[in-house]
């Protein structure tokens, strides 16, 4: 994102100077305007809250509740025996309420509890454990890979992130932020779905390899107030305040903020910079995280609102871009947020309706240092590199059971970016490289319609039209035959395709596309076969063979002249398949182990793609070490090795995590203890080319301690 480093030999006529003291004027409007945002943020979650203590000290009788669309779901699906969990529905890989077994795609779900049991502290460690995905970090986002494909400069596009429906991708860069950038504290969420294949068909672009469902906690499930505490290597500290409650009026409440810091790696060393004078490859106190966030929920009857807010700074230690290297100053900062209302209702003609009214931001602040002089020495330059982008969004889905065999879902979406803004500057002196400004719009129209052709016999289809104002309309579908000659088996052919508009960075941003873009929508074409099969009260088998086949992929490359530049290159194929055994015992054990076996490789060339493991593995264990007081999570992660963009090998890897959780220590307390990469493997991931790195070294062991306390009747 650092626009200097592409310009470095770009011609004059290119760029233009602005006056200071308007620049000035600008920057203090536009940090008054965002503080402005922040406050209203804050003001709406006090507000929640007196409303929520008005309403309980106030209501005397339970009031009649209104029809229910969506059925409630389990508080934790762990509780459940596999006999039971054949039942859950889930509501995200259709838009309407079915069973997991029913449900058109290959479903992995990580629940509250195993995100306590394992001590996972990002969504990019959630992500991690599931079947298929892997995460690259170049310490300063990171990136999830699926199904073999993770390409370098791919700021997580063709995954959509959900946050309990509601679309998290920003309206620029198209990113969905899976790192300490995710907005939502991992305490507060209560499952995380993820749906694998393409998803177009319902939820349009960025729903490319599948779609992420993070669903949130409610007042319900903390009854109280509740704090945490978080100590951890590197001088990380981390804390959270929550307070949730379901009142006897049927309101229900959560409000929660947490904040995150963290010193970070104090010394990193880069054989690439081992050289005196940029300090022999070590880069000291340049690897600082720090952040804060927020969330309300608020529900009644029929109606639920939510609030999220999120701000991380992260230094960058890698010198990224071309930026002097160990200078702490070099740093970017994110902020995201959104409001949403939602209604959903049944009415008495058995209709299901879900409507939706939002407004999103996202802010993108990137701080770095150059030596524009190249003498090495001080003063140097600092560039801003500036996002700005604002949208409000609204969809309404009705589904209705017709016939008894049919069960049609139709919805409209409707998007309206009002602001996708993006700049860069030298700040002393000051010099203009880049001031884009636009605004674009976004509808669709898409239609389901699952048919029960026998009892054993389900066919899903749906199709859905979008339409962009940069390149007009796509229409995508899906189909799917599901096959259950027994309650224990599910076996399943699929068949979608999808497709990943260019965003606006890759359109903008670089001078060469400037002037509009010339980059094409990329696709993608994916016939899946998925077992899921039940064994007796304890086991649970999946597997799936998929083939996926990728036209005009959008890659980042590097020209003649050192720029990055974003293109249609020709196509991809990848095929694997994934297996998967679960295993759940009413005395607390459970565990799964899962293989995946991938290939994805450039048509053309037939070279491997880079950062493409051939062999991921997994293995997860958690075990009651004291009743149901104390338990054991171990997870043990295998990564074969990966190509490089210089097309070098990097070594496979395999992590270990260590998590020991005692619940309701001293009625009240849980603690938990853990331990990351345990054995200290050495391991390094990929780096992308903004970077000098050909790999980047991740941390070794290191810990954490976690202290929770649950006033009253908290959990």
């Amino acid at each position: 994102m650092a626009y200097k480093w592409l310009l470095e030999n770009s011609s004059p006529d290119h760029v233009q100077r602005w006056d200071t003291a308007t620049e000035r004027d600008v920057a203090r409007l536009v940090s008054i305007a965002f503080a402005q945002n922040v406050r209203t943020m804050i003001g709406a979650l006090t507000l929640l809250l007196t409303i929520g203590l008005f309403c309980s000290s106030n209501a005397t009788a339970q009031q009649k509740p209104a029809d229910q669309g969506p059925p409630a779901q389990p508080q934790d699906l762990t509780r459940l025996s596999l006999e039971e969990l054949m039942k859950v529905e889930i509501y995200s890989a259709s838009k309407h309420w079915q069973k997991i077994a029913d449900a058109p795609a290959s479903i992995s779900i990580v629940t509250a509890d195993e995100i306590q049991k394992y001590g996972y502290r990002t969504l990019a460690d959630i992500l991690r454990s599931v079947r298929g995905m892997y995460v690259t970090y170049d310490r300063n986002y990171s990136y999830i890979g699926v199904r073999g494909f993770g390409r370098p400069g791919d700021y997580n596009t063709r995954l959509l992130l959900l946050v309990d429906g509601h679309r998290l991708n920003d309206n620029v860069y198209d990113s969905a932020s899976i790192g300490t950038e995710f907005p939502i504290d991992v305490d507060l969420i209560e499952r995380v779905e993820v749906i694998r294949g393409p998803s177009s068909s319902l939820y349009g672009g960025s729903a490319f390899f599948g779609v992420i469902n993070v669903v949130t906690k409610r007042g319900h499930d903390l009854k109280g107030p509740v704090v945490s505490f978080e100590a951890a290597s590197f001088g990380t500290y981390k804390g959270r305040v929550s307070y949730g409650e379901s009142f006897k009026n049927g309101l229900d409440m959560l409000l929660s903020a947490s904040f995150y810091d963290s010193a970070g790696q104090h010394r990193l060393f880069y054989t690439e910079f081992a050289d005196p004078s940029t300090n022999n490859g070590f880069a000291v106190d340049s690897d600082h995280d720090q952040y804060h966030s927020l969330l309300g929920n608020l529900s009644f009857r029929d109606f639920r609102f939510q609030t999220v807010y999120g701000s991380r700074e992260k230094g960058i230690p890698t010198a990224a871009y071309g930026t002097v290297f160990n200078d702490p100053r070099t740093q970017t900062t994110d902020a995201q947020g959104f409001i949403e209302l939602q209604y959903a209702h049944t009415f008495q003609n058995k209709w299901d309706v879900t409507g939706r009214l939002s407004y999103d931001r996202y802010n993108y602040d990137g701080n770095y240092v150059y030596d524009n002089a190249g003498e090495g020495k001080p003063p140097f330059v600092e560039n801003k590199d500036v996002t700005r982008s604002a949208w409000w969004g609204t969809e309404l889905n009705a589904s209705k059971r017709l016939l008894e065999k049919h069960r049609l879902t139709l919805g409209v979406d409707y998007r309206d970016n009002l602001q996708q803004d993006q700049r860069n500057y030298d700040v002393v002196p000051f010099y203009q490289y880049l001031d884009d400004r636009r605004q674009s719009k976004v509808w669709a129209l898409y239609a389901q319609d699952e048919f029960a052709v026998r009892k054993d016999i389900i066919i899903d289809a749906g199709v859905r039209y979008d339409h962009y104002d940069a390149f007009g309309g796509t229409i995508n579908p899906r189909f799917a035959l599901i096959y259950r000659p027994h309650e224990a088996t599910s076996l399943k052919l699929l068949y979608g395709q999808a497709f990943r508009p260019p965003n606006y960075f890759e359109s903008y941003y670089n001078i060469a596309n400037s002037t509009g873009p010339s980059l094409r929508p990329e696709t993608i074409k994916t016939t899946e076969v998925v077992l899921e099969q039940y064994i007796g009260r304890h086991f649970r088998l999946s597997a799936s063979g998929y083939l996926n086949r990728i036209r005009d992929l959008i890659n980042q490359q590097v020209d003649s002249n050192g720029e990055i530049q974003y293109a249609n290159l020709g196509a991809v194929q990848g095929k694997g398949l994934e297996l998967e055994v679960e295993g759940k015992w009413s005395s607390g054990f459970e565990g799964r182990v899962a293989y995946t076996l991938q290939k994805s490789k450039s048509e053309q060339t037939g070279d491997i793609l880079s950062n493409s493991p051939t062999h991921l593995m997994k293995m997860n264990l958690i075990a009651p070490l004291a009743g149901k007081r104390l338990f054991a999570g171990f997870e043990g992660m295998y990564t074969s090795q990966r190509r490089t963009l210089a097309g070098t090998n990097l070594d496979g890897s395999f992590l270990a995590n260590l998590t020991l959780l005692s619940q309701k220590v001293l009625k009240r307390f849980d603690i938990s203890v853990g331990a990351y990469n345990l054995f200290n493997t050495y391991n390094a991931d990929p780096g992308a080319e903004e970077h000098l790195q050909q790999s980047i070294q991740q941390d070794g062991r290191s810990w954490r301690l976690k202290l929770t306390y649950g006033f009253g009747n908290s959990r």
